[in-house]
C-alpha cells in the first residue's frame, strides 16, 4: 500500500506538501498540486482517516446511537439522517445499544475518541444524559427530552397532541369503552402522550383503562393479551406504537374479535409498516423524515459556529386508515 512518501517522493515535492494539498491547509503552487494530485491516482494512496480526523478535529462522521434496531421507527429516522449526511458531505454511523445503558456509554466514548462531529441520539434511559453532559462533541436528543443532561438539543414531534387525537379520534368513531396500551412514563415521549390522553378523559369523564407498554413487537403481545383478560368488552384501543398496534391486532383477531367491527384501533409513529400491513393502520403520524434531518442540520450548524433551535417540538397529524371508521 502507498505511502504519502511515496506519493511525494513521485511528485518531487516533499510529504508536508502533499499533506497540504489532500487537506487543503494552506496554499500549494499549482504546478505542484497537479504534480501530488498525479501521484496520489498513479499510486492509489489513500489517506489515514482517523489521523487526519485527529489532526483536523473532525471525521466528517455524526453517530447514531439508538436503542433496539430492530425497531422499524429507528430504522426510518436513521436512513433520514443518513441521506441528509450524505447530502452535506458527511458520513453516518449506527450503533446499537440494545437497550443496554452500558452500551450506549461506550458508544459515547468510542464517538468522542473518533472525533465524530456529532451524535444524534434516541435512549430508553435517563441515566445515559449524565454521560453526554461530559461528552465534548454536540448530541442531538431525537424523539424525546432528557432532563438535566448536556444535550445540545432535543427534536421531537408534539407527543402531548398526539395523545389527545388519538382518544378523540376513537370518541369521535363512537368508542365507549377505550384502552390505553400506555407507553413508558420513564421516556418524556411516553409521558406527555399519556397526558394528553388523560386531559381528554378527565373533560369528558371517561373512566382511564391503561396496560404498560414497551415501544416494541413482544411487549405489544404482552399487554394485548392482557387486554384480553382484563378488558373483555373493550371497543377502542390506542397503542403505544405502530408496532404495539400490530401486535394487539394479531392477539385480538385471533381472540375472534374484529376490526374495526368490535374494536377499533389506532396507532402511533406512521412508519411504512402501518401501511403496508393489512387492514391499514389508522395511525399519529411523527414527521420522521423531517426529524432526522433537522438533528443532522444542528450538528453541521454547531460545527460551523452558526445559530440552531435547542429546543424543537414538531407537529403530528391524524392518519384515518382502515382500523378505524367515524360514525356515519
Amino acid at each position: 500500500m502507498a505511502s504519502i512518501r511515496d506519493v511525494a517522493k513521485l511528485a518531487g515535492v516533499s510529504p508536508s506538501t502533499v499533506s497540504r494539498v489532500m487537506n487543503g491547509t494552506a496554499n500549494v503552487e499549482e504546478d505542484k498540486r497537479q504534480k501530488v494530485l498525479a501521484a496520489i491516482q498513479e499510486t492509489g494512496f489513500r489517506p489515514n482517516e482517523l489521523a487526519r480526523a485527529l489532526f483536523k478535529q473532525s471525521s466528517k462522521i455524526i453517530g447514531v446511537i439508538v436503542p433496539n434496531i430492530e425497531n422499524p421507527f429507528f430504522n426510518e429516522l436513521a436512513k433520514a439522517v443518513e441521506e441528509e449526511a450524505y447530502k452535506n458531505g458527511y458520513k453516518m454511523l449506527l450503533c446499537n445499544s440494545n437497550n443496554n445503558t452500558e452500551k450506549e456509554l461506550m458508544n459515547i466514548q468510542m464517538l468522542d475518541q473518533m472525533k465524530a462531529d456529532g451524535i444524534i441520539l434516541l435512549t430508553y434511559s435517563d441515566k445515559t444524559g449524565q454521560a453526554i453532559a461530559d461528552c465534548q462533541l454536540p448530541v442531538v436528543v431525537v424523539d424525546r427530552q432528557l432532563t438535566g443532561s448536556g444535550q445540545s438539543a432535543y427534536v421531537e414531534s408534539d407527543h402531548y397532541k398526539g395523545g389527545k387525537l388519538a382518544i378523540l379520534h376513537l370518541l369521535n368513531c363512537g368508542c365507549k369503552d377505550i384502552v390505553f396500551l400506555r407507553g413508558p412514563l420513564g421516556l418524556s415521549s411516553g409521558q406527555r402522550r399519556y397526558q394528553g390522553y388523560q386531559e381528554v378523559c378527565q373533560k369528558y369523564g371517561i373512566r382511564e383503562q391503561c396496560i404498560d407498554c414497551l415501544y416494541d413487537y413482544e411487549d405489544g403481545i404482552r399487554a394485548a393479551r392482557k387486554l384480553v383478560e382484563r378488558y373483555p368488552h373493550v371497543d377502542g384501543v390506542i397503542a403505544s406504537n405502530d408496532m404495539v398496534a400490530i401486535a394487539a391486532y394479531k392477539i385480538l383477531t385471533r381472540e375472534g374479535y374484529q376490526i374495526p367491527e368490535d374494536i377499533q384501533m389506532i396507532g402511533f409513529d406512521n412508519i411504512r409498516f402501518s401501511w403496508l400491513f393489512t387492514p391499514e393502520l389508522t395511525t399519529v403520524n411523527q414527521p420522521i423524515k423531517e426529524m432526522g434531518t433537522m438533528a443532522v442540520q444542528i450538528i453541521i450548524n454547531h460545527g460551523r459556529g452558526l445559530p440552531f433551535q435547542q429546543e424543537n417540538i414538531l407537529d403530528v397529524s391524524l392518519v384515518e386508515r382502515q382500523t378505524t371508521k367515524r360514525k356515519e
